[in-house]
């Protein structure tokens, strides 16, 4: 039987190939990011592939998924590096506590400890809640689905990081990115690990042109949307 959907209690810590953390989902036999590398995973697909994959520099990034918060850790430090400025929009209905947070340990595993507590606090802040963070990093988070989403020409990039087709296939439906692709500006971009053909198909037959790109260690492909100009 499946632990209630409000109840993370059931999670489980792991230790991916290139020695950083993530959780699995026992109830659903899947791991929040890829066990070949958690890191490598989000570092490929979301900030080489989508992040660096926009002509602008201000950059606003929505997340499907915001899970443990590695991707926005990652993007977040881009803007301290100078590389960008990002106002960051989250959506998640499940929320994870600060203790599990904690136990993944994204800060000290990428090298920041210092920007624990602080990643911390604008991981469990409040629904809807502004944080800034260092070096100007805007986010928020929505305690929603995206299959709620109405925003319309918002986003420049789209980190689609649902878990995979084949647990949640009510998240790769033709309804849902086609609310993706109305909420990305033109010359917008939407990245997901997933190569699957249906996924691909789906993506195309809502307008995006779609790309295989080389994929993160372990996946020989991944999936590149571009929302025409």
């Amino acid at each position: 039987m499946n632990a209630p959907l409000h109840d993370r209690s059931h999670l489980q810590l792991v230790r991916t190939a290139d020695g950083s953390n993530t959780l699995r989902d026992p109830s659903m036999d899947e791991p929040y990011h890829s066990l070949h590398g958690a890191l490598q995973e989000s570092w490929h697909v979301f900030i080489v592939n989508g992040l660096r994959a926009v002509d602008t520099a201000d950059v606003d990034v929505l997340e499907v998924g915001l899970g443990t918060g590695l991707n926005m850790l990652l993007t977040w430090l881009q803007v301290v590096e100078g590389k960008c400025r990002v106002r960051y929009t989250a959506l998640e209905p499940h929320p994870l506590p600060r203790p599990l947070l904690q136990a993944v340990d994204h800060c000290a595993q990428c090298g920041v400890p210092t920007l624990t507590d602080a990643w911390l606090d604008a991981m469990t802040a409040a629904p809807g809640a502004l944080t800034e963070g260092l070096g100007g990093f805007r986010f928020t988070w929505r305690q929603a689905g995206v299959e709620a989403l109405t925003d319309t020409e918002a986003y420049d990039v789209v980190y689609f990081d649902a878990f995979a087709p084949s647990k949640q296939p009510g998240l790769w439906t033709a309804d849902v990115f086609a609310r993706l692709f109305r909420a990305l500006r033109p010359g917008g971009v939407l990245v997901t690990y997933s190569a699957k053909g249906e996924v691909r198909r789906t993506l195309e037959a809502v307008g995006f042109r779609v790309e295989k790109l080389t994929g993160p260690p372990g996946k020989r492909e991944m999936l590149r949307g571009r929302k025409p100009n």
